[in-house]
């Protein structure tokens, strides 16, 4: 027994498949855009990440240029040119992000200057300082030394620092008085004050 073959059905669907939709949005393959799309991508992304700072960023510019070129596949002339349409694309679709970037900077006839926080100085000064007080502690011997950096750096309590040290609360106390002491007495910091 034979089984009838519609072939009227097979014939429409390779029909549709090789025209575009005629309603709703068309489906168009170009296999000359996907081997010029592989062939070229690495040099239009080198172009991408030449007109912005994030390589991201270029990525995103990259297929939104290549998507422009895709719509307009039909309408180019000249395929032999198409590296300068994509570029054209790309510097365009990156002018039309700059212009529509919002401006968080105005013109004003005086420049603002920074606020300084609670009489905050120099960066500078403050890194001379900083390594002031460190040369000045380098001096002092190991055992106030350690005591110093654990109550004032480490931010240890007196009975925490007595625990980590294996000693009592009173040295700890006798030994950072001596060590603020000899501290204050530093040539270094007290041209520094």
């Amino acid at each position: 027994m034979t089984t009838a073959v519609c072939t009227s059905a097979s014939d429409a669907t390779a029909r549709a498949a090789t025209r575009p939709a005629l309603r709703g949005t068309q489906t168009l393959t170009y296999p000359s855009f996907s081997s010029y799309m592989r062939a070229r991508q690495p040099v239009l992304l080198r172009t991408a990440r030449s007109l912005t700072a994030n390589p991201c960023d270029a990525e995103d510019l990259l297929q939104t240029a290549l998507t422009k070129t895709y719509v307009a596949w039909e309408r180019i002339e000249d395929h032999r040119a198409l590296d300068g349409y994509v570029r054209r694309a790309l510097l365009n679709t990156r002018t039309s992000q700059w212009r529509k970037r919002k401006v968080d900077e105005f013109a004003c006839d005086e420049l603002p200057e920074p606020e300084t926080v609670g009489g905050a100085e120099d960066p500078a000064e403050q890194q001379a300082m900083h390594d002031a007080m460190w040369r000045a502690i380098a001096k002092l011997p190991d055992r106030q030394r350690a005591m110093v950096v654990l109550r004032y750096y480490e931010d240890l309590s007196e009975v925490q620092t007595a625990e980590v040290l294996g000693v009592s609360v009173g040295t700890v106390k006798s030994a950072v008085s001596r060590a603020l002491g000899k501290l204050r007495e530093d040539p270094e910091l007290v041209l520094a004050r």
